[in-house]
């Protein structure tokens, strides 16, 4: 008969931001039924609210190093670390989402309550130390995605991106369940520590345990791999992000990537760090799919990028290219030794990537129109000689994105490419270094536009306060990364989520 765990067993401390981040959700659409159309501004800064109180209260579990829910939760600096990020993220979305959404007609309440539970979901997946856990929390994360990219209806672009973004969402949802099935069937168990222990065995009596465990973890792999928008699983990304409200496709870079490389580290890192094909070998059996994915995302992200005018498909195939920069610090994780640092540099880069990304869209916010017209490289032009500031914030976001010194994307590039090369992945490291080089033509090209062309902007409208602090936020947030890097770098350095 099942027995109904106690408090104590379920450990419901140790889970309580991501738990009460779900909550405060809940009862932001219930407080949003008594605030009228005219005063959403007051949902928005409830939002805020909620968001800081789970920032402050991730700082008491931060140094956990437990479990919760019976084993399916795992509370450690990996896990408080990333609800910083995605925190973060939530934060500044919120900010930036404010004046977008009442200016294009589409101030609902509901928006908020969206975001929160997407984040509740990320912060699980992150924490998520069981496949059925993870699985739980990827619909939690990609649900409210889906109807917040079709937020704009009846718009016919923003419609077609939430439902392609919805079928596509579901397709891979079903490989990463039926990877988790036979990852079950292989081992007996979903937890992540017993799946450790069991795949031991599996490797050292060999047969076909050993074919079904990487038939499963390449079914993961591919579900996962299209949350991450990693090649060749990226096809939906342009589009969905071209349609979808700037706001939800500035959130949906960040925090889709977030969750999803969450729960490939967690499972590469903690579950199959010791599968391989032969026994006593350094390097698991998923490493080399990693490496190519990872190489074939970089060279086609950037090479894709460089023919884009549109900055939303720009910066989508920019997304898709820094993914596999991440990708990068998972494939290194397959060489023994190497998967804490590994993690470590992903958390870094992950972190850099926030602010830098949500701040190069929030620049875009500022010019687009109302009606949803795509905003062109064009529309940059002379822009540092009506708004400077404007123009100094996006020089530097794309500094960063290419990876220039004194920017958080340098610091994210060095700790990556460092984790490559101690793995032996030195081909792997050189892809990645000649692909930041060319992303520097697509980036700087907006920086020449802005400070090198003659030309009169797009009318530029004065930034709303909501708009102008993201913005800020997302600037300080990339320059202190660069210029005092100890900041995220002493957060970082006690990491370890490698089985032991």
């Amino acid at each position: 008969m099942f027995e109904v765990p106690s408090f104590a067993e379920l450990g419901l401390g140790a889970a309580l931001p991501a738990i009460a981040l779900a909550i405060s959700a809940t009862i932001l659409l219930l407080i949003d039924l008594f605030i009228p159309r005219e005063r959403k501004m007051a949902t928005a800064i409830i939002a805020l609210v909620y968001v800081g109180m789970a920032f402050v209260i991730n700082f008491f579990t931060f140094n956990a190093d437990t479990t919760s829910f019976m084993g399916l939760f795992a509370a450690d600096q990996f896990t408080g670390i990333l609800n910083m990020i995605v925190l973060f993220a939530a934060f500044i979305s919120i900010l930036l989402s404010i004046d977008y959404i009442k200016r294009t007609g589409i101030e609902r309440g509901e928006f908020y309550t969206l975001l929160l539970l997407s984040v509740s979901g990320i912060m699980f997946m992150g924490a998520a130390n069981d496949l059925t856990m993870i699985f739980i929390a990827l619909e939690l994360l990609s649900i409210p995605l889906y109807v917040m990219a079709a937020f704009r209806a009846p718009d016919l672009k923003s419609e077609e991106s939430g439902l392609k973004y919805f079928i596509l969402g579901a397709f891979a949802s079903a490989f990463f369940v039926y990877g988790a099935a036979l990852v079950y069937g292989a081992t007996g168990s979903t937890n992540l520590p017993q799946i450790f222990e069991r795949v031991n065995v599996i490797v050292a009596e060999g047969g076909s345990g050993s074919w079904l465990l990487l038939i499963g973890t390449g079914l993961i792999l591919v579900g996962l791999g299209f949350k991450v928008a990693v090649a060749p699983f990226h096809m939906w990304t342009p589009d969905v992000y071209e349609g979808a409200p700037t706001p939800v496709t500035a959130f949906m870079s960040v925090g889709a990537k977030v969750g999803g490389f969450a729960a490939l580290i967690r499972i590469m890192v903690v579950a199959l760090p010791g599968f391989a094909l032969t026994t006593g070998s350094v390097n698991t059996a998923w490493q080399v799919t990693f490496w190519v994915i990872a190489a074939l995302t970089l060279v086609w992200g950037n090479i894709v990028a460089i023919a884009q005018t549109s900055i939303k498909r720009m910066l989508a195939y920019s997304s898709i290219a820094h993914a596999g920069y991440i990708m990068m610090a998972v494939a290194a994780a397959g060489t023994a030794g190497v998967s804490d640092a590994a993690a470590r540099a992903a958390l870094i880069y992950l972190m850099a990537y926030m602010f830098t990304n949500l701040g190069a869209f929030g620049v875009a916010m500022v010019l687009e129109r109302n009606d949803g017209t795509i905003v062109t490289l064009d529309d940059f032009i002379g822009l540092s000689k009506h708004r400077p500031i404007l123009a100094l914030m996006m020089a530097v976001f794309m500094l960063s994105l290419t990876g220039i010194p004194l920017t958080g994307g340098f610091i994210g590039k060095f700790f990556v490419f460092s984790a490559t090369v101690e793995a032996g992945l030195i081909p792997l490291a050189i892809i990645g270094v000649l692909t930041s080089v060319a992303s520097a033509y697509y980036y700087v090209r907006i920086i020449i536009n802005m400070y090198l062309k003659d030309g009169e902007p797009r009318n530029v409208e004065e930034t709303t306060p909501a708009l102008t602090l993201g913005l800020y936020v997302a600037f300080v947030g990339t320059l202190i990364l660069g210029i005092f890097p100890f900041l995220i770098t002493g957060l970082t350095d006690t990491v370890q989520i490698a089985a032991r």
